[in-house]
């Protein structure tokens, strides 16, 4: 066979290799389908340190559209607001979905808020929450609509490792893809209602200590992954 003719076999060839490798390579088994079951309902209680759950007040409820996307991409969504003996409220929502993936954006705050009609009025960064267990990675930004300043702090666990959306956030999938596996996925989001980012932000981190030292090591696990061993 001339050299001419073999270049473009060898690219055939090679290129058919790595789609039947990629086939072969694909994840089958949902990490969520054989580890303990996640229940969100349960695994924050209702009342911790100095907070309780304060069903006074209603979380923000998704417009219609938003709400399928939510109910599409998730298994489940928790929304509670707590309150301390000072007065001082907080809203958590956890969502969780049982294979993550990049649909998990949805629920993503830069992407939400603005879909709610709250502009995002100070960008995303990154920072961190000193918890007894490490550093927690987190990324915190502000959004707002009207007289309404929300602060807001969250992060993202993919399978067992805390993540940034973003390569972080492929890159752990794709870890997992190459072992077979499909992992599941865990976003925890925590604001207030306050015009001072900093004092919010100081709150907010003192409600994720409080909270996750509360929890049972199986819980603690879900919401931090390897960080919580």
């Amino acid at each position: 066979m001339s050299s001419l003719l073999w270049r473009p076999v060898a690219v055939l060839v090679l290129m058919v290799g790595a789609a039947i490798a990629a086939v072969a390579a694909r994840p089958t088994v949902r990490v969520a389908d054989v580890g303990p079951k996640v229940d969100l309902e349960t695994l924050v209680p209702r009342q911790f340190g100095r907070w309780e759950e304060d069903r006074s007040i209603v979380p923000l409820q998704a417009s219609p559209d938003v709400q399928r996307v939510i109910e599409q991409t998730y298994a489940q969504v928790l929304s509670r607001t707590y309150r301390n003996a000072e007065g001082q409220r907080v809203m958590l929502s956890i969502a969780y979905g049982a294979a993550q993936d990049d649909s998990m954006n949805y629920h993503r705050p830069e992407t939400c808020y603005p879909a709610q009609g709250f502009p995002i009025v100070q960008a995303p960064r990154r920072g961190a929450v000193s918890l007894t267990h490490g550093e927690l990675p987190v990324t915190r930004l502000v959004a707002r609509q009207g007289r309404r300043n929300e602060p807001i702090t969250y992060w993202l666990v993919v399978g067992d490792e805390i993540a940034h959306f973003g390569l972080e956030q492929r890159w752990t999938t794709l870890k997992y893809g190459l072992t077979g596996r499909i992992p599941d996925g865990m976003l925890v989001r925590v604001s207030s209602i306050d015009h001072d980012n900093q004092a919010a932000f100081k709150m907010q981190e003192a409600f994720i200590a409080d909270m996750l030292d509360a929890l049972s090591p199986e819980a603690r696990g879900r919401l931090l992954g390897s960080l919580a061993h």
